[in-house]
């Protein structure tokens, strides 16, 4: 790789809009997550995050329309994007995030790249550790846009207080889950979407299928799918929509434990040879995948 070229970005996060985020946290324990006390954004929202070792998933709702700033010509409103996606295609994965060195670089790259001209974003906010006591985290956001994909949001976050977010202890699930494996993303043409990936990724490797590929990140994967491939996989119907998330993998030590767990919780689910999942109109309109670690 040239010395000035960018390095490939990993999974940091992903974004899930929930109505209720106490029953959404009820239902991620439920499923065998280890889910996270509220926190609070100061511009209307609030999440709940299920962590892994180097990425998490944010369950987030809208408490507080008022404070929500409007979006900008430069400026990306995270609180308004939740807001409209709620309101438009309902609750469900809607953002993907990939991890940040330099967020005011990541922005130049983007705007060099036709993909983003958003100013970088930070923001701070109080954390609990699993004691209770109170701790600093803080971030530093870059944004881009896929016009084919208006349902989709993406940005990068540098993590600027790292030792007091990740946490081994809020790491452990009773349901064995080690690891964010991959996003899922559905296409019309998934062709349509790979050179904005590509460039949002950092240059990530692409593995080949038909009209569907991965993007191989450095923390687990894309997987752009097309309505023949998800219906195969994950037994999704087509729809009109050009692209949208359908949901995420995580990595599990043993798929029958979880079959087990699921029933006994009286969550429906399917189960093939590669996953069992829980399919996005059972799981609060976000697809959760188990796979072998």
């Amino acid at each position: 790789m040239p010395a000035n070229a960018p390095a490939p970005r990993g999974l940091d996060h992903l974004v899930i809009g929930v109505r209720d985020l106490d029953a959404a946290g009820a239902f991620y324990e439920k499923l065998g997550f280890r889910v996270g006390a509220r926190n609070r954004h100061p511009w209307g929202t609030e999440n709940r995050i299920v962590q892994f070792p180097g990425s998490f998933l944010e369950l987030v709702t809208v408490v507080d329309p008022g404070a929500i700033p409007p979006a900008g010509a430069r400026s990306f409103s995270f609180g308004a994007f939740v807001r409209d996606a709620l309101a438009g295609q309902g609750e469900g994965l809607s953002m993907l995030v990939l991890e940040s060195r330099d967020a005011k670089a990541d922005a130049a790259a983007f705007k060099a790249a036709g993909i983003g001209d958003y100013e970088p974003f930070f923001f701070e906010r109080e954390a609990r550790r699993p004691d209770g006591s109170a701790v600093r985290v803080a971030f530093e956001l870059a944004f881009a846009a896929d016009p084919k994909a208006p349902e989709c949001g993406f940005f990068v976050c540098r993590q600027l207080e790292p030792q007091n977010f990740w946490n081994p202890d809020f790491q452990q699930h009773p349901n064995g889950a080690t690891a964010l494996s991959s996003a899922v993303m559905l296409a019309d043409v998934p062709a349509a979407h790979r050179a904005f990936l590509t460039a949002f990724s950092g240059g990530a490797e692409v593995l080949e299928g038909n009209e569907d590929y991965v993007l191989a990140l450095p923390r687990g994967r894309l997987d752009v799918l097309d309505p023949e491939t998800a219906q195969g996989a994950y037994q999704v119907e087509p729809d009109t929509t050009p692209a949208r998330f359908l949901g995420f993998c995580v990595s599990v030590p043993d798929l029958e434990a979880v079959a087990e767990r699921l029933t006994a919780a009286g969550i429906p689910f399917v189960q093939n040879e590669e996953r069992v999942f829980v399919q996005a109109g059972d799981a609060m309109g976000c697809m959760v995948a188990f796979e072998p670690a």
